[in-house]
């Protein structure tokens, strides 16, 4: 296991995801459910099976494609993901539809966070991180931690949480690091010569 890619993809994830829509979909959740364990055990499906995904597709991409031509949209696709940190997201209401009640907390919980991952900066993410280090496992156990930490403490501590973190500094530090790791790649850092 590559201890970079899981550390990098653990922190982007994990900074990337505060005040993000599934982080506001958690607080709905806990608000409306109160029942911790179905809601983060939901969060922790949801996201094994996206990220599995999208890092699987991140890890075909290297196979698919001109490394050189990778490395530009890779880096271009990192940069563009940090301007995507400084947009606010805007969360829907989880509990809106008919028949929902029928799934559980465990249910509703699973399905919502995979579909609101879908095409989600985090997912994206776990896309670029795969393809950047080639390690499925260990960009999707990462990046999985990194919903985990950003999402738990949200579920337990309800709106509390949101009281003690400056949410738009933590998507500037998420978005500057996104954008440092697109121009290294870029400019070459850590490309095999």
């Amino acid at each position: 296991m590559s201890f970079e890619a899981f550390a990098v993809s653990t922190g982007v994830v994990a900074l990337g995801e505060m005040g993000d829509k599934t982080q506001l979909l958690a607080l709905l959740l806990a608000a409306r459910f109160r029942a911790p364990r179905p809601i983060i055990l939901g969060i922790l499906v949801a996201t094994l099976l996206n990220h599995w995904l999208a890092a699987a597709l991140g890890s075909w991409l290297t196979q698919l494609i001109d490394p050189q031509w990778l490395r530009w949209g890779l880096g271009a696709s990192f940069i563009a993901v940090a301007l995507w940190l400084l947009v606010p997201d805007q969360a829907g209401n989880p509990s809106e539809g008919h028949g929902t009640h029928r799934l559980g907390v465990f249910g509703i919980t699973t399905l919502a966070f995979f579909l609101a991952e879908m095409g989600d900066k985090t997912q994206i993410a776990t896309v670029m991180l795969a393809a950047r280090y080639n390690a499925l496992l260990t960009v999707t156990a990462g990046t999985t931690l990194g919903m985990m930490i950003a999402n738990v403490p949200a579920v337990l501590l309800g709106d509390k949480a949101v009281k003690f973190v400056p949410i738009a500094w933590v998507h500037r530090i998420a978005a500057a690091l996104f954008a440092a790791i697109g121009i290294a790649i870029l400019a070459g850092v850590g490309a095999a010569p």
